[in-house]
């Protein structure tokens, strides 16, 4: 899953090695973080998961998606919305490493036991779980500052976000569904980034939020077929596990309602446009589906490169919508 890229664990054998003189991770090694990061900072980098940056890409696509079609919506783009593409990034990298190091700590002593995860900053000592704390702290606190900048209704928006993302880490032990609760924070963004720009929430912004967590479904649930038999072991549930070889059918069911919600909040945002506008608009929600449809033809459930290759490929899944965006703005 993108907090942790991912938090589905392993029972691979104690024996296998899981560090090294550098102190790397053992499920993450060979990035800038090993190679080019102050050697102090390299612990708390990684608990923020900056050495794999497909989760804040996924975090941050849904905050992109509404800037865009709240401009489309009220036919304005300002200096302001500049402010709130470079923010929302910010913020993105910011609160997916605080969530990374939430699930770092509650998941402390699942870490701890299996081989794959055992090297990470908090159960190899690296990091106490107080430095993890006041580490998140600090990473919410600049994130906060980031949200102080945006409108009142914004900002109650984004303090509520904290309550799905506290949640998350232990949806994967009370539900099949953790990937449903794993929507819910990612997708977040949808709905502040919209009323940042507009000043409240608008019923495109929801149907934007929802097709956000079906997406969510969609990219979550091939990746988490990688761990499908370790996680049965340790008991840990997942949609993977749930769907089973029904899986492609669940996939081209989150397929058609991304696309659905997605183009009915482009519709809801363009309905005052005119038609090219509204065409062109409409162009995205079908270039998202098609990299749907193509990383669905090359599903294989038991082949974890690909499946790793098909979720990070959901970057380029996320970007193709917003040329279309920008230019049924300017149409």
């Amino acid at each position: 899953m993108p907090w942790a890229e991912h938090m589905h664990q392993t029972t691979r054998t104690p024996e296998a090695a899981t560090t090294n003189a550098a102190g790397r991770v053992a499920d993450s090694a060979g990035n800038w973080v090993d190679t080019r990061a102050p050697q102090s900072w390299r612990p708390y980098l990684r608990l923020s998961r900056l050495d794999r940056p497909i989760g804040t890409w996924l975090l941050l696509l849904p905050c992109w998606w509404a800037i865009a079609l709240a401009a489309l919506a009220t036919n304005s783009f300002t200096a302001f919305d500049v402010w709130l593409i470079a923010g929302s990034a910010i913020g993105a990298a910011l609160m997916r490493g605080a969530g990374c190091t939430w699930n770092d700590i509650t998941d402390r002593h699942i870490d701890g036991s299996v081989a794959r995860t055992r090297s990470r900053p908090i159960p190899s000592g690296a990091v106490t779980v107080k430095q993890a704390l006041a580490w998140m702290g600090a990473q919410c606190a600049v994130a906060f500052a980031i949200l102080l900048t945006m409108p009142l209704a914004a900002i109650a928006l984004g303090i509520a976000a904290l309550i799905p993302v506290a949640i998350y880490p232990f949806a994967k032990r009370f539900t099949w569904w953790p990937q449903v609760f794993l929507g819910l924070a990612f997708n977040w963004g949808a709905l502040l980034l919209w009323t940042a720009h507009t000043g409240s929430l608008g019923w495109p912004a929801v149907a934007l939020y929802v097709a956000g967590i079906s997406w969510t479904l969609f990219y979550d649930t091939i990746y988490a077929h990688q761990d499908t038999e370790d996680d049965a072991l340790i008991g840990v549930k997942s949609t993977a596990r749930l769907f089973g070889d029904n899986s492609p059918m669940w996939l081209r069911g989150f397929l058609v309602g991304t696309l659905f919600l997605l183009g009915l909040a482009v519709i809801g945002a363009t309905i005052d446009r005119s038609l090219p506008s509204l065409l062109i608009a409409l162009l995205g929600p079908w270039a998202l589906a098609w990299h749907l449809t193509w990383q669905l033809t090359r599903f294989r459930p038991n082949d974890t490169a690909s499946l790793l290759m098909l979720f990070r490929s959901n970057r380029n899944a996320g970007l193709l919508p917003l040329p279309f965006f920008a230019v049924a703005l300017l149409v």
